[in-house]
C-alpha cells in the first residue's frame, strides 16, 4: 500500500496562504528571489500569475517537507499544472532553489504572452463529447480532463463566455470562470513553453527518489529529461487528473494527501474510482495525515 502526495493548480490561492509555513522553504525563497516573497501572498500580488505560482511551489514543498520530517514516507508525487513543481521537487527530481527560478521565469513568460482578457473555465456535468461540440467555432480550447463529468476550458473572456453559455443551456450544472489569469494547457502557450523549455537546459535534474507522476500524461516518469519536458511543457498541455489518479490507483496507492492550499484535488481524486483513503491536509491537519499513514504501513 503506498502514499500519494497530490499538489495543487492555479485557483486556489489566497492571502496569507503563505503565513505559519513550517520549515525554512520560505527562508530559502528568500535567499533566491529577495523581498519580493514577502508579499507574495498579499491580495494585490495574487492578481499576478508569476505569485501565485511562485506561493503554491514555496506551500507545497513546505508542506510535504514537513510531513516528511515528521516519519512519513511518499511513495508517488502528483502535481495538478503548477503543482508539478513542487512534485518533483519532493520527488528529489529538481532542487528546490532551481524550482523557484524556474517558477518565477514560468510565470512571467504566462502572463506576457497574454495579459489580459484571457483564462479558465471549468464546466460540471457535461461529458467530453459534448464540451467538444460546444467549443466548434469558439475559438476556446479543452484545457483540464479532472474528471468524467468536470472540464475545464481555456480561451479568450469572450469565447470562454459563450461556450458556458451553450453548456448551461445543453444541461451542465456549472460553468465557473476559475481565478487563472491566462489560457492555460492549450496550443496558446506553445511559444512561452518552448522559452521554458531552453531555460531548463542550463538545470541539472535527478533520478526521482520515489514515482514521478505526470499530471498531463498519467504516466511515471524515471528519467531526468523526460521530467524536464513534462515540467517544461505542461503549461501548453491538456492536464489529465482523472487518467493520473486512475494510475496511481493501479499502482496500489491508497492514501492521497492534497498539500495546502484547498481541497480540490481531494475531491476529483475521489471521483476517479479511488479505493482508498483521501485527505486535504489543510482540512484535515499533519496529525490525521501521519495517524492514516502509520495505519496504512501497519
Amino acid at each position: 500500500m503506498k502514499i500519494l502526495f497530490t499538489f495543487p493548480g492555479q485557483g486556489t490561492q489566497r492571502p496569507g496562504m503563505l503565513h505559519g509555513l513550517p520549515g525554512t522553504e520560505l527562508a530559502q525563497a528568500r535567499e533566491i528571489l529577495g523581498a519580493e516573497v514577502d508579499s507574495l501572498d498579499t491580495p494585490q500580488a495574487l492578481e499576478h500569475t508569476r505569485a501565485v505560482q511562485l506561493a503554491l511551489l514555496i506551500s507545497g514543498v513546505a508542506w510535504a517537507r514537513e510531513l516528511q520530517r515528521r516519519g512519513m514516507t511518499v511513495d508517488i508525487t502528483c502535481g495538478l499544472s503548477i503543482g508539478a513543481f513542487p512534485a518533483a521537487v519532493v520527488a528529489g527530481a529538481l532542487d528546490f532553489r532551481d524550482a523557484l527560478q524556474l517558477v518565477a521565469l514560468r510565470g512571467d513568460l504566462m502572463e506576457q504572452a497574454w495579459p489580459h482578457g484571457y483564462g479558465l473555465t471549468a464546466i460540471m456535468g457535461l461529458t467530453l463529447p459534448v464540451v467538444e461540440m460546444l467549443l466548434e467555432g469558439s475559438g476556446a480550447y479543452i484545457a483540464n480532463l479532472n474528471a468524467e463529468t468536470q472540464i475545464v476550458i481555456a480561451g479568450s473572456d469572450e469565447a470562454m463566455a459563450l461556450v458556458a453559455q451553450r453548456a448551461l443551456a445543453k444541461g451542465a450544472n456549472k460553468a465557473q470562470r476559475l481565478a487563472v489569469s491566462v489560457p492555460s494547457h492549450c496550443e496558446l502557450l506553445a511559444a512561452p513553453a518552448e522559452k521554458l523549455a531552453q531555460a531548463f537546459t542550463h538545470v541539472t535534474l535527478n533520478r526521482p527518489q520515489c514515482a514521478y507522476l505526470s499530471g498531463s500524461t498519467g504516466r511515471v516518469l524515471w528519467q531526468p529529461e523526460k521530467i524536464a519536458d513534462d515540467l517544461a511543457r505542461n503549461m501548453a498541455r491538456t492536464v489529465r487528473w482523472q487518467e493520473a489518479m486512475v494510475a496511481a490507483n493501479e499502482r496500489d496507492a491508497r492514501l492521497a494527501i492534497e498539500m495546502p492550499p484547498g481541497g480540490i484535488l481531494t475531491c476529483l481524486t475521489r471521483q476517479a474510482a479511488w479505493n482508498g483513503e483521501c485527505i486535504s491536509l489543510e482540512r484535515s491537519g499533519a496529525d490525521v495525515a501521519l495517524h492514516l499513514a502509520k495505519r496504512l504501513r501497519g
